[in-house]
């Protein structure tokens, strides 16, 4: 139990800073959403789609071959400092060809007439990518306390420059015409502001790190760098497909859309995209957890019975997704007003992405035995069936029915992957996870979203449905006490009351 604490623990702090930093900006969304029409959102949704394909071909795998080839302080130090000045050198490379190219891609995302978006986003993916390694060197060293206030005051900046140009500059623009924001400040280029507020909050955020982004020994290993590319290659493959089946669905549904014009696809890529957002408190977990997961599970794979431990890992994470998933699922009524009621069209996808998020964690955790058994080809493979399924699922369904194709898009996507990982991962590094129990949880969590359903259509007051919701939730808790007791027991804090 020491290494699951260990990891709690660790998966705390790195949701400390993962959960309050993206929380700090989710709790934006009402304020940006009330601000930017649906087809501007639409253009800041699919520019950030962009992005994240963009970090994985600027960060190739590197930050997971550091984990693995990290084994001593001796092969620490040398394979920070190969990755380090190989991830430097590429990153200007890749920076240029990105200038280079900035107005085909803002073509291709459906913003022509905003070529320095691109600009943006280029020194935006540049120093997060610089920062990578030294974000990963925290968590190898164990100081996610580091990690976290990094994270935070790099989201407060963000948010900080964020109320500056769409509060504060606008209202002084009209009241004061002598003001000194009159230098800069374009009425009508919300989209292009929060895409600077973003590149501040990288700024800063490098400034902090730039220590560690340096701190290695300038000596580069060419037969260390060719097993470094050789265990990372697969895993670009990964993220590509990964990506696909994360945000590519907001690119597809702005080329494929039925609606008659830019504007109006914009306009539904802007839906979707806010929508997507309810569905973020899962997500964030997941972060969360990987962050303190990766490195755990890479060290635990050296201690005795190790499967044992991956086993109850994933049983802890299964039942925290689910009551998440009926926190957010029941009170949906309640988290829509976390964006503008234009956005509201599109509520009904979120408890479908919910699930889908809660597969992709359950994939997470089994996703283990390849990165353990040097098999990263088997996550290409298993991503790339999920990222085919995305591909064909919305090319095939997005002209008729939108972004509801999107959503059953991913759901089905993250639960191929999860299927097709369990089964192959049993095969080659069995784990005696509790998959009756596994499987009884989700179920459970699916039924009683249903009966909140069925109990809405009587059409009682609001705060009748609020009651059998924490009804619902509590009936739930009662089964996990009764079920798991004795674990909950051995857990601290909580275990003091169940001793």
């Amino acid at each position: 139990m020491s290494g699951i604490k260990q990891l709690a623990g660790q998966t705390m702090w790195y949701g400390v800073s993962s959960i309050a930093a993206r929380f700090l900006n989710y709790l934006l969304t009402p304020y940006i959403t009330a601000k930017l029409l649906t087809n501007a959102f639409g253009e800041i949704s699919t520019l950030y789609a962009a992005i994240p394909f963009l970090n994985v071909l600027f960060t190739y795998g590197l930050e997971t071959a550091y984990f693995r080839f990290s084994k001593s302080p001796e092969d620490h130090e040398r394979v920070y400092g190969t990755a380090s000045l190989s991830l430097l050198t590429t990153t200007l490379l890749f920076t240029a060809a990105l200038l280079l190219f900035r107005q085909p891609l803002a073509e291709l995302l459906l913003f022509p007439r905003h070529p320095e978006y691109i600009t943006f986003a280029a020194l935006i993916i540049a120093l997060d990518a610089a920062s990578t390694l030294a974000f990963a060197r925290l968590r190898y060293e164990g100081r996610p306390r580091m990690y976290a206030l990094v994270r935070v005051l790099g989201i407060l900046v963000n948010i900080g420059a964020t109320f500056f140009f769409l509060s504060y500059c606008p209202w002084i623009y009209k009241e004061d015409p002598y003001s000194w924001v009159h230098a800069f400040y374009r009425p009508g280029y919300e989209v292009g502001y929060l895409v600077l507020a973003n590149l501040f909050q990288a700024g800063v955020t490098f400034l902090l790190l730039a220590k560690g982004v340096f701190a290695f020994q300038w000596r580069f290993d060419p037969k260390l760098w060719r097993e470094l590319l050789a265990y990372a290659a697969p895993l670009i493959l990964v993220g590509f497909a990964g990506m696909i089946n994360e945000t590519l669905d907001r690119l597809m549904l702005g080329w494929w859309s039925s609606e008659p014009t830019l504007e109006a696809r914009k306009a539904e890529v802007g839906i979707y995209g806010a929508c997507y957002k309810l569905s973020i408190l899962i997500t964030l977990f997941i972060q969360a957890f990987r962050m303190g997961a990766e490195p755990f599970f890479f060290r635990q794979a050296q201690g005795q019975d190790p499967t044992r431990t991956y086993a109850r890992v994933m049983k802890f994470f299964v039942i925290v997704i689910c009551v998440m998933f009926l926190v957010v699922a029941l009170y949906l009524d309640v988290w829509r007003y976390f964006i503008h009621e234009r956005y509201w069209a599109g509520l009904g996808v979120v408890p479908v992405l919910l699930l889908a998020n809660m597969f992709l964690g359950i994939y997470y955790n089994l996703s283990i035995w390849y990165k353990l058994s040097n098999r990263t080809s088997a996550g290409a493979w298993i991503t790339l069936i999920g990222a085919a399924l995305t591909l064909g699922i919305n090319y095939l369904f997005i002209p008729r029915f939108g972004y509801w194709a999107c959503a059953w898009a991913t759901f089905c996507c993250y639960g191929s992957m999860m299927v097709v990982s369990y089964v192959w991962g049993q095969k080659a590094y069995p784990v005696p996870y509790p998959v009756k129990k596994i499987l009884a949880y989700l179920f459970i969590c699916v039924a009683l979203y249903g009966i909140a359903l069925a109990f809405q259509q009587l059409d009682l007051s609001r705060w009748i449905n609020w009651g059998f919701s924490a009804l619902l939730l509590a009936a739930f808790g009662a089964l996990l006490l009764k079920v798991e007791r004795k674990e909950f027991a051995r857990l601290p804090v909580i275990g003091r009351y169940l001793g």
